[in-house]
């Protein structure tokens, strides 16, 4: 099927690319966001792989439950973290939005990281993020959330790609990322260290530390753990498109999933990160409760790994909620124009002077 040459940009990646004050496009792309009917071509080889990945899940969940040690559960869930922060403080926030810079011993931190989480190398996974947030929710969009929440889940990656994907991912500008130099080293290797650092070594491990079984290796601290993470940045595809408020832009599904920033550590702030992609924190949120990618980020700022950390101000969000919110936002402080009335008049105020 030939790329279809009406899809246009329904987002932007950056701030260069935002075309109002408040981060947005200046045209009404709503009506762009429609998913063309046509017939999946499914990828059996990954079909049969996830199938057998699921079910090992769930029997690793079983063992987690009745026979695996607890050394074992704690390494699978130290790997379940790093291998998160691999994507969200390196794929996602890093290389995808250059929302920060990072030094070099960092970059290669995270690029450790995302190796273990085995979602395709970073300088892949940053393309294809690039595609899903400039052309979101068309056919150029990998995981469109307009087909349903199957295919945005995991059902994109069970069929071959829509050819508006690989032919938009072509045009986008990755100059950026080939010039990385430790981008480049993981992609060259990937097939090598990627086997061993999300399979091989995770399986060893535990048997040789703690002499725990290759079954329970195997099932708990390899495939269920990865099949967890797998399911959480999906749900940040799925889940985060389609439940939740949209305090910053109601014409767009992207939502404030609560759920999905406490699994995925900060990235269920959803409705937010696509209205100000470039903001390091994805979030509006001044505290780390449900954002630990957030102070991972902040951590390496302080010992000055990672630097020009970029965010929005709290001006041109109030603007942009005030243009295009659906009024779920909270209101802004004491005194906003509109806090509830009966809150202002019964709240106690301690230590409080007279005027």
């Amino acid at each position: 099927m030939a790329p279809n040459a009406t899809v246009e940009a329904t987002g932007v990646l950056n701030e260069l690319d935002a075309e109002t004050i408040d981060g947005g496009l200046a045209k009404d792309v709503t009506p762009l966001k429609r998913a063309e009917k046509r017939k999946i071509k499914l990828v059996w080889r990954n079909v049969i792989a996830f199938g057998y990945l699921h079910l090992a899940a769930v029997y690793g969940a079983f063992l987690m439950l009745t026979s695996a040690r607890l050394y074992t559960i704690a390494f699978a869930f130290v790997l379940y973290v790093v291998s998160g922060l691999g994507i969200t403080a390196g794929a996602h926030r890093l290389w995808a939005h250059r929302s920060y810079k990072a030094k070099l011993p960092l970059r290669i931190i995270l690029a450790v990281f995302n190796t273990i989480a085995f979602q395709d190398c970073a300088l892949h996974w940053a393309r294809d993020h690039r595609v899903h947030h400039k052309y979101s929710e068309t056919d150029a969009d990998p995981h469109n959330a307009t087909r349903g929440f199957f295919f945005s889940h995991i059902g994109w990656l069970l069929c071959r790609k829509h050819p508006e994907v690989i032919a938009k991912g072509k045009q986008l500008d990755i100059s950026d990322l080939e010039a990385d130099p430790v981008l480049r080293f993981q992609r060259k290797h990937y097939m090598i260290l990627m086997p061993l650092a999300c399979f091989v070594l995770p399986t060893i491990a535990p048997v040789y530390f703690w002499n725990e079984t290759w079954t329970n290796a195997w099932f708990v601290a390899t495939l269920f753990r990865w099949t967890f993470i797998l399911n959480v940045t999906w749900l940040v595809n799925s889940a985060a498109h389609k439940w939740g408020d949209k305090p910053y832009d109601k014409s767009i599904s992207p939502s404030e999933n609560r759920t999905v920033a406490s699994f995925a550590f900060g990235e269920g702030w959803h409705n937010y990160h696509h209205v100000f992609p470039w903001d390091y924190k994805t979030a509006e949120l001044g505290n780390y409760r449900m954002n630990l990618t957030t102070a991972f980020i902040d951590f390496f700022a302080k010992i000055g790994w990672a630097y020009d950390l970029k965010t929005v101000s709290k001006e041109i969000v109030e603007k942009r909620v005030k243009r295009t919110g659906d009024g779920s936002h909270t209101t802004w402080g004491w005194g906003d124009k509109d806090q509830d009335q009966y809150e202002v008049k019964h709240a106690t105020i301690i230590n409080q002077k007279e005027d």
